[in-house]
């Protein structure tokens, strides 16, 4: 059975992600302590028992996550789960490229995060704190939602960011327009309009200068070729090692093109989508995407015994 890993993007941290795997596993351990090293602070620390402002900075949250990602992956290594011919294909959801670059050994750990640390402090300082944010919008079609922000964008700048699944779309952009979609939802036509624990409104326009600075940064960096192919947020389609530097800097400003992915990886054949990291949001996507296909979420150490009845 075709099987894809896919890993999830900034929003889905929480104090405590990740730390089962920290307690029991060594593999995962050396992740954290590594991270602590590249970043020269202890961000296992506030992964595990700090602020949850603190932990939703952007500087924080991105190499956070991903480094959560993969040391659920190397437990699941460690422990037998799964090895690099458990899967045909990966893809991650913004940031998540980060971590499936990583499982795909084109890039290895440090890089990673050593690429986010420039990513992150240039989307955060794109726009000052506070004043930018995004929501993701349930209900509605996405030239429906096309036409509300078009009447918002003479005031504010807001844009649709993520297209996530039929019906669940998310937006980004100046504060007061994202303020103003969530509270008059209803009256717009919209299901419902959440604000995610976000600090800056990625995927959009307003993070050009990141764009630029990822442009200038990314060149010192090195990628091997692709283990399995890797579908991309910009295209949706897969891409190779020879594409992936312009990608991750178009990546920043582009809209993440998740259901188009999910839909072109049922289409080549994937079956089977075990989503990585912390939460769950990936996995429900691609249920929402079809009912005959099988999606699991491993986030913590319990979800291991998911693994046992389909691999």
């Amino acid at each position: 059975m075709k099987t894809a890993l896919i890993f999830p993007g900034q929003g889905s941290q929480y104090i405590g992600m990740g730390y089962d795997f920290y307690s029991d596993f060594q593999s995962s351990r050396d992740i954290y302590d590594r991270l602590d090293k590249i970043m020269s602070k202890s961000l296992a620390n506030l992964i595990f028992k700090g602020e949850e402002n603190e932990l939703a900075m952007t500087e924080n949250s991105q190499p956070s996550i991903m480094a959560t990602s993969i040391a659920i992956l190397a437990a699941l290594k460690e422990s037998g789960k799964i090895d690099n011919n458990s899967f045909h294909c990966v893809a991650g959801h913004s940031l998540g490229e980060y971590s499936a670059l990583v499982a795909n050994n084109s890039i290895n750990f440090h890089d990673s995060v050593e690429l986010l640390k420039i990513r992150s402090k240039a989307m955060q300082e794109s726009m000052p704190v506070g004043s930018g944010g995004m929501a993701a919008i349930i209900g509605g079609t996405e030239e429906e939602i096309t036409a509300i922000i078009s009447d918002i964008r003479p005031e504010s700048k807001v844009f649709i960011a993520n297209d996530n699944a039929v019906g669940q779309v998310v937006i980004s952009g100046e504060m007061k327009a994202i303020d103003y979609i969530v509270k008059n939802s209803k009256i717009l036509g919209l299901k419902k309009a959440i604000k995610l624990s976000v600090s800056a409104p990625f995927h959009c326009e307003l993070m050009m200068t990141a764009s630029i600075t990822m442009q200038n940064a990314i060149d010192k960096f090195i990628f091997k070729a692709f283990n399995v192919p890797l579908y991309s947020n910009v295209t949706s389609l897969p891409c190779d090692e020879k594409e992936i530097k312009q990608i991750l800097v178009e990546q920043i400003v582009r809209k993440v093109r998740w259901r188009e992915i999910i839909k072109n990886m049922i289409n080549d054949g994937v079956e089977r989508f075990i989503e990585i990291g912390p939460g769950n949001v990936l996995t429900n996507l691609v249920k929402r995407a079809s009912k005959e296909i099988t999606s699991i979420s491993i986030s913590k150490v319990d979800d291991f015994k998911k693994l046992d009845n389909i691999i």
